[in-house]
């Protein structure tokens, strides 16, 4: 019998700690073709477009096999196209993927770069935008992972479309846990997770589009498998993936949008969230932690710290204790300062947030920082 280790807590962005019954959803095996699992991706389909506040036939949910960023690639490779002009407001790590993956395809970008630590300018995008005639598409990350800091994303809409421009948006660490009307914020296409707020497990990402843009999409993709316009049609036509579909990830994740409803929709997460992000960030500022963001532009879902000023702390061996210890944060991923990461989202609650503050204390205690 093999070695099993002990469970560890995730304070992390995703993957994320998930339920029992989350987990327990991945014991059966399912054929691709097989009619109940079909059932679970029709389910699943309609109850994403009732999450983003739309209706079937004006937009379409789209399940892609692969990570968040198979996502984000499957809509700039398909809906971008080869003579049109990418803009790309960058205030942080993911922002700059999405540019660099439009790039790689061979796709004109422009660049609105703001510190990672700043809300991107709406003038400067009404500029940009007024300027620059040959732009297509605009793409913005709502919560920017690499800090926590939420980016105004209607207010960057009313912009796009003043310009007549479509409109894509990385909602990956916010979707489930934020209120976002598609419509209202008039996104052309938003791309999300299974592992993130929603609570599932890897396997695959979603996409939330809008059905009339997404039909003149016919054969713009550079991509066999990220097709978003052929994914569309194969699960329109009889309900199945093109290929191999990730059957235990959709099964967990029809049961993680069972849970979500049961907690209160996206309105009862948020409030979990809310109040795990409350217990984090003052207990962490009694330790003498800084936050790196200001309060105002911080979201609820991770929170970077500042490593503290003191030659006796090493992120390594921080890291290191407080993972013997059974709990997992996340490094910094900034480029000008050197942070380190909690999230509070996933099924953590207000005593696991009270749990690392302790653990955090004790390491340093241990360290003597």
């Amino acid at each position: 019998m093999g070695f099993v280790s002990k469970e560890k807590k995730l304070f992390t962005p995703g993957p994320l700690t998930t339920s029992k019954i989350v987990k327990e959803s991945m014991l059966r095996d399912f054929g691709s073709r097989d009619l109940e699992f079909i059932s679970s991706v029709k389910n699943v389909r309609e109850r994403l477009l009732e999450l983003a506040k739309v209706k079937k036939d004006n937009y379409e949910a789209i399940l892609m096999q692969g990570s968040g960023t198979f996502g984000i690639e499957s809509v700039i490779c398909s809906t971008v196209p080869s003579k049109g002009k990418l803009l790309v407001i960058i205030n942080g790590a993911y922002g700059h993927r999405i540019n660099g993956i439009a790039k790689r395809l061979g796709i004109e970008t422009i660049e609105l770069v703001y510190d990672e630590d700043s809300i991107p300018s709406l003038s400067d995008i009404d500029k940009t935008l007024a300027e620059n005639n040959g732009i297509t598409n605009v793409a913005v990350i709502h919560c920017e992972t690499t800090t926590g800091i939420i980016n105004p994303i209607l207010e960057i809409g009313r912009v796009v479309k003043k310009y007549g421009v479509e409109y894509i948006v990385d909602t990956m660490s916010s979707f489930g846990a934020y209120e976002i009307n598609v419509e209202e914020n008039q996104i052309d296409f938003l791309i999300s997770s299974s592992n993130k707020c929603i609570e599932g497990v890897p396997g695959f990402s979603f996409i939330i589009a809008k059905t009339e843009v997404l039909k003149t999409k016919h054969h713009y993709s550079k991509s066999t498998s990220l097709d978003l316009y052929e994914q569309w049609m194969g699960l329109e036509k009889n309900g199945q993936f093109r290929f191999t579909p990730p059957t235990h990830s959709i099964m967990a994740f029809q049961q993680a949008l069972n849970e979500l409803y049961e907690e209160g929709g996206t309105l009862g997460r948020a409030n979990r969230y809310k109040k795990n992000h409350s217990v984090l960030t003052d207990g962490m500022a009694k330790l003498g932690f800084v936050e790196y963001i200001k309060r105002k532009n911080q979201g609820h879902i991770i929170t970077s710290f500042l490593y503290p000023n003191d030659k006796n702390f090493s992120f390594e061996k921080f890291y290191n204790l407080l993972n013997e210890k059974g709990l997992v944060i996340y490094p910094g991923k900034l480029s000008n300062v050197d942070c380190f990461r909690i999230g509070n989202i996933g099924q953590l609650f207000e005593t696991d947030m009270n749990e690392i503050l302790g653990a955090i204390k004790e390491v340093k205690k241990e360290m003597n920082f």
